[in-house]
């Protein structure tokens, strides 16, 4: 089942990301590459937000009906929380606690659940199974550049 695959992998990258990024200086995860690039703080917060709004759908389409949910301002989001004053050590692990709580949620995901349309702000619908394997994609990104920004 791809709810099961995708929940395996989640459990699997936010181990790994964490184990290797939890001693990183704080002049390496503050850092911004670019005058508009994130640091990796802002980064795993980014991913954070992701993980709450996705949250919130995930638990909200085993309900019936179709479903639209706001999209969110992801700039505003980082800005207002200040994730560049944040303590690394707690950031990080917040986001790998949070992110396994979300593979036990979409593990329950119901099979006929994953064809639930939705709206997600101005975006074209798309299905609950989009959202799911969409989030680890869209986490995937983001770890590579935090990646990267480690390497430099």
């Amino acid at each position: 089942m791809i709810t099961h695959e995708v929940a395996d992998k989640i459990d699997q990258l936010v181990d790994g990301v964490a184990l290797r990024l939890k001693t990183a200086e704080e002049e390496i995860v503050s850092a911004r590459p670019g005058e508009d690039k994130w640091s990796m703080k802002e980064i795993i917060g980014h991913l954070l937000d992701s993980a709450v709004n996705n949250h919130h759908r995930f638990v909200r389409t085993q309900d019936a009906g179709d479903f639209e949910f706001p999209g969110y301002e992801q700039n505003e989001w980082v800005s207002r929380q200040n994730y560049q004053d944040s303590d690394w050590t707690l950031l990080l692990e917040l986001w790998r606690l949070y992110n396994h709580h979300l593979a036990h949620v979409i593990r329950q995901l119901p099979e006929e659940r994953l064809y639930t349309v939705c709206r997600i702000g101005s975006y074209e619908p798309c299905t609950l199974r989009f959202i799911v394997e969409d989030y680890l994609d869209h986490m995937n990104h983001h770890l590579k550049q935090v990646d990267i920004q480690a390497a430099d």
